[in-house]
C-alpha cells in the first residue's frame, strides 16, 4: 500500500469516528436531560410527600386533641345533666313532702280523741306490768271499730337524774308500749306515732314522791277522724 493510500484510509477513519461521537452525543444528551428532569421532579415530589406526611401528622394530633376536649366536654355535660336531674328529683320530692305535711297539718283539726290511757312506771323502769298490759289490751280493742285514726305514744320521766339519760329512758318506756300494742294488740305499726320527751311536760310539777310517780309515765291517745269523714260524706 502506498503512503498516499494509507493517509487516505486514516483520514476516512478519523472522519467516521468523529461522526460516531457526534451521533452518540446528539442521541444521549436529550436522554440525560430528560433523566435529570425526572430526577429533579422526583426529588420535588418526595419533598412534597414528606411535607404532606408532616401536615397529616400535625392534623392527626390536632384532631386527637379536639376529640379529647370534646369527650371531656361531653362528660362534663353529662355530669351536669345528672346533677340537674338529681336536683330536680329532690325538688319534686320536697314539694311532695311539703304537700303531704300541709295535708297532715290541715287534717289535724279533723282528729278528735277517741280513747286514752296512762301507764305509770317505777323508778328507772321501762317494763310493763300485767295491769299495764290489761290497760293496753282494753285500749287496743277499741281500735278495731275505727277506720281513720292514729295512736300517739309519749314517754316521760320525773326530773331526777341526768336529763340526757332521762330522754333515753322515756323513749324506752314509749317503745315498750308500742311493742306491746303492735305485737300483742295487733295495732298496725304505721298507725302509731311515738316520742320520748324525758322530763318535759310534767303531769304534776310538784317535787314530792307522789308528784314524781305521776311523771314517770307513758301517755297513749287514740285520735280518730271518723266523725269528720262521716260529716263530709253526708254533705255530699
Amino acid at each position: 500500500m502506498s503512503k498516499m493510500s494509507l493517509l487516505a484510509l486514516l483520514a476516512a477513519a478519523l472522519v467516521t469516528g468523529c461522526a460516531t461521537k457526534n451521533y452518540v452525543k446528539a442521541t444521549v444528551t436529550p436522554v440525560q436531560t430528560k433523566v435529570d428532569q425526572v430526577s429533579d421532579q422526583t426529588n420535588k415530589n418526595t419533598t412534597a410527600i414528606d411535607q404532606t406526611n408532616q401536615n397529616v401528622a400535625k392534623n392527626t394530633t390536632a384532631i386527637s386533641a379536639v376529640d379529647e376536649k370534646a369527650t371531656t366536654a361531653d362528660r362534663r355535660a353529662t355530669d351536669a345533666q345528672t346533677t340537674a336531674n338529681t336536683a330536680n328529683q329532690k325538688a319534686t320530692q320536697d314539694a311532695q313532702d311539703i304537700g303531704s305535711l300541709r295535708g297532715v297539718i290541715t287534717n289535724l283539726d279533723a282528729y278528735k280523741i277517741a280513747g286514752q290511757t296512762t301507764i305509770l312506771f317505777g323508778v328507772n323502769r321501762a317494763t310493763l306490768s300485767k295491769d299495764d298490759q290489761a290497760q293496753l289490751d282494753q285500749l287496743a280493742s277499741s281500735v278495731g271499730s275505727i277506720k281513720h285514726y292514729f295512736v300517739a305514744v309519749s314517754g316521760y320521766t320525773d326530773d331526777t337524774g341526768d336529763a340526757s339519760y332521762n330522754v333515753g329512758l322515756s323513749q324506752r318506756r314509749a317503745d315498750a308500749v308500742v311493742q306491746y300494742l303492735a305485737g300483742t294488740g295487733k295495732v298496725p305499726f304505721f298507725q302509731i306515732r311515738t316520742v320520748g320527751l324525758g322530763e318535759q311536760n310534767p303531769a304534776d310539777p310538784g317535787k314530792t314522791r307522789d308528784a314524781r310517780s305521776k311523771n314517770r309515765r307513758v301517755e297513749v291517745v287514740i285520735y280518730s277522724a271518723d266523725a269528720s269523714y262521716s260529716a263530709a260524706n253526708g254533705a255530699q
